[in-house]
């Protein structure tokens, strides 16, 4: 028998990031615990349409863990109470019947809120613009054997591509840093021989970036690495600072 819970809903309404915001209560019921977090939202947006009220704006894409748009924080924590998922995988059933959820945007200055839950994160995009990228020739397609490449160093470069950039790490972190997402951009180029040729330069341009964007300093708490859902390791962080003093000292 599929079982059903009501909850009592806490969400952050703001009609743009100059507008003053508030939580507005809304009550839910019979939510099925197999439902996701998602489609508990429009559920919800069904209701206050259908009470001639303006819905919820939130963001979603893929609702496959992929795209890392889902940036929802719940109940104190990016993505919700559960691990290594975001948003679109966080199921109702990691809540009682009863409860009250507190639903917010994240909170940073560098993500400014476009309306309701729905935050600006082209400031992620700006930072890759600034460098994280190989612009160099670097041939045509070899073959997969052909660049000789540690498997260490090659497990390590593809750990630091699997972020997605949702910026749960900027959530988690009380100073609002980037670092984590920087340094997985940085490393997943720096372990690799076509991303050493201009190692120097994009460290450099990467963080003048996150710093010019108002993005904060690493606090070293590692709440970042514990809500990511993707496991990026703050190791990633280490090789940040040492590509960044590298590229300094060499000038």
């Amino acid at each position: 028998m599929e079982k059903t819970i009501n909850l009592t809903l806490k969400v952050w309404r703001q009609n743009g990031p100059k507008e003053k915001g508030r939580f507005e209560t809304y009550q839910v019921s019979n939510i099925s615990t197999d439902s996701s977090f998602l489609e508990m939202m429009d559920i919800l947006n069904e209701q206050l349409i259908s009470e001639n009220k303006e819905p919820i704006a939130f963001d979603h894409d893929c609702r496959e863990g992929i795209c890392g748009m889902c940036s929802l924080y719940i109940n104190g924590r990016p993505h919700g109470p559960d691990e290594d998922i975001t948003t679109c995988q966080l199921h109702m059933r990691k809540f009682k019947d009863g409860e009250t959820v507190t639903i917010e945007p994240w909170r940073a200055a560098a993500f400014p809120i476009i309306k309701d839950l729905i935050v600006d994160r082209t400031a992620f995009d700006t930072i890759i613009a600034a460098g994280g990228y190989v612009s160099v020739n670097t041939g045509g397609i070899p073959d997969a054997n052909a660049i000789p490449i540690a498997k260490v160093a090659a497990d390590e470069a593809m750990d630091a591509a699997s972020c997605i950039g949702c910026g749960a790490c900027v959530a988690a972190c009380k100073n609002s840093s980037a670092m984590l997402f920087v340094s997985a951009k940085v490393s997943q180029l720096a372990l690799l021989p076509q991303g050493k040729v201009e190692a120097k330069r994009r460290a450099k341009a990467m963080v003048a970036k996150m710093d010019e964007l108002g993005f904060g300093g690493c606090t070293n708490t590692g709440a970042c690495e514990v809500e990511c859902p993707k496991n990026i390791s703050i190791s990633n962080i280490s090789r940040l600072n040492r590509e960044f003093l590298k590229a300094r000292f060499s000038d």
